[in-house]
Order: C-alpha cells, then sequence, then structure tokens
C-alpha cells in the first residue's frame, strides 16, 4: 500500500491530506474522500483511508481545518468547528477544493469520487452535495448533522445521499430528520435514510462511552451502517 501525506490549499490555507492507495500500475481508480469530526484529522480518518485502499479505491482523509490545527479535548473542538459552523460558504469552498484536488491526482478517476463523513464530517459532506457539484457521484453523512447552510436558493442535488443516523441521536434529533427529508426531496437528491434503533451519536466510534451527553458506541449500528457504505459506493462507481 502506498501512502503519504499530501498539502493542498483552499485560498491561503493549507491544508493536508493523508491519501492511501494500493498499486495502481496506472489505472485510475474510484476516490472516497474521508471528512473529519469536530477534533480535525485523526488516526480514525487515516486508518479508514487505508480500509479503503484495501477496497480497491484511492482513500483521501481531507483537512477542513488546515494544515496541523487539531482538537484535544472538547473545548478546543467546539472552537475549531464554530467559524465554519457561522460561515457555511466557507465550509463549501474548503470542501470544493478537497474535490479539486483528489480530481487532479494521476491514480484517481476525475468521474468517480465520493465522499463520507462522520459527525461534523458529516455536515460537511452534505454541504458538499447541497453545493450542487457534478463532480461527487455520493456522499455518505454518518451520525451528521444536518442543519441547512441558508446560503440562499438551492440548487438541485446531484451527488446521491445516504444518511446513516442513530435515532437516539441528541444532535440530530426526529424534526431534523424530516426537515433534512424535505429539504433534500425540494432539492430533487436520490436520497435515502437509514435509522438506527436504540442508536445514539457518535455510533460507529468505538472509544463513545458517555450516554448522559447522548454518546455511545453501538457495535450493531457500525457493522449495519459500514455495509451500508460499502454498498452504496458500489453503487455509485458502477
Amino acid at each position: 500500500m502506498h501512502t503519504q501525506y499530501l498539502d493542498y490549499t483552499d485560498g491561503d490555507v493549507t491544508c493536508h491530506a493523508y491519501v492511501a492507495h494500493e498499486d495502481t500500475r496506472g489505472a485510475r481508480r474510484p476516490c472516497v474522500l474521508i471528512s473529519h469530526s469536530w477534533a480535525g484529522q485523526s488516526d480514525a480518518e487515516r486508518a479508514k483511508a487505508e480500509e479503503f485502499a484495501r477496497m480497491g479505491y484511492v482513500g483521501i482523509a481531507i483537512d477542513v481545518y488546515g494544515k496541523g490545527i487539531r482538537g484535544s479535548h472538547s473545548t478546543d473542538n467546539s472552537a475549531l468547528m464554530a467559524p465554519f459552523m457561522a460561515d457555511r460558504a466557507m465550509l463549501r469552498r474548503r470542501m470544493l477544493a478537497a474535490v479539486e484536488t483528489a480530481r487532479a491526482l494521476p491514480m484517481v478517476d476525475p468521474g468517480r469520487i465520493a465522499a463520507i463523513g462522520f459527525c461534523f464530517g458529516g455536515l460537511c459532506v452534505l454541504d458538499l452535495a447541497r453545493s450542487g457539484t457534478t463532480d461527487v457521484k455520493g456522499v455518505v453523512s454518518i451520525h451528521g448533522l444536518f442543519g441547512p447552510p441558508r446560503l440562499g436558493e438551492q440548487a438541485p442535488i446531484a451527488a446521491k445521499v445516504l444518511l446513516l443516523h442513530g435515532w437516539d441521536d441528541p444532535m440530530a434529533p426526529p424534526q431534523d430528520v424530516l426537515s433534512i427529508s424535505q429539504e433534500l426531496t425540494a432539492a430533487k437528491a436520490d436520497w435515502q435514510l437509514h435509522a438506527y434503533g436504540h442508536a445514539m451519536h457518535a455510533f460507529t466510534h468505538a472509544g463513545a462511552a458517555a450516554p448522559e451527553r447522548g454518546l455511545l458506541y453501538n457495535a450493531g449500528a457500525a457493522r449495519r451502517a459500514w455495509t451500508a457504505t460499502r454498498n452504496f459506493l458500489e453503487e455509485v462507481f458502477a
């Protein structure tokens, strides 16, 4: 397996991606971008990039915050995420910069790119789809946030959308689920929702163990979500 760090830019901000792929021997492969949670790019996203590489894809753990900018506890994480929650146009630009970087890589098939994201990263990939880009075939939001960007009239959403949601997630209550379903329908998106009963926020994260705050690992939901993700990628890359 080949792995490397790759700098790319969004305006005057340098971002630091992690790229993983098997030996392509000149063949271009589908690419999966992995958008991180509120803490910034971590070992978890880099491991997921390598897992996608073993599946025959190019896996890229992208960097929304910028090179070297990471959080170590919830106060840090909240402060890092806040500017992007307040300026969704900036978040959209940052996501599109990652897509353009991926499209330019010699091992990537530029016509077969998808993106997945966890928690805050789930919101990031939804905003990527909301941009109306035709350069991304599909996005997967895994226990993501759903709030709309409110950037004016919504363009038609070209990317297929998969929402993998813990029904007991306090950060995306049932009203938010209803709202995003209406939003995606109005935008003529090809969308689907998998809601897992008794699953809270961060249900795929093995270290999540704070049910009093709505954070809890759920092995069954995590397994089902990963199966759904693999099946979705096979569909959008076909």
